[in-house]
């Protein structure tokens, strides 16, 4: 599991990553997002931020939370982090 935190001043590029970011995984509060994905997707989506943000003005970090460590997740007011379904049936 990835953890994305950002804080971003400017409107426009903040709503931009937030968006994009919504395709990767669950918005968990207002600048953070669990996203199940792997070290190689990481490392992609990295990339991919980095051509939404200002580096000299905006702050994105990408912690890698292995997967022994999400059972140990201690949470006060949500749910504890479970992996999205593979696969819906309709």
């Amino acid at each position: 599991m990835v953890v994305v935190v950002y804080d971003i001043p400017d409107d426009k590029r903040r709503v931009k990553l937030s968006n994009f970011l919504e395709g990767y995984g669950r918005r968990i509060q207002l600048s953070v997002f669990e996203c199940f994905i792997s070290l190689d997707e990481m490392r992609q989506l990295h990339e991919k931020v980095k051509k939404l943000v200002k580096p000299a003005e905006d702050n994105v970090r990408f912690y890698w939370i292995a997967t022994e460590a999400v059972s140990m997740v201690l949470t006060i007011g949500s749910e504890k982090p479970e992996e999205p379904p593979k696969y819906y049936v309709l």
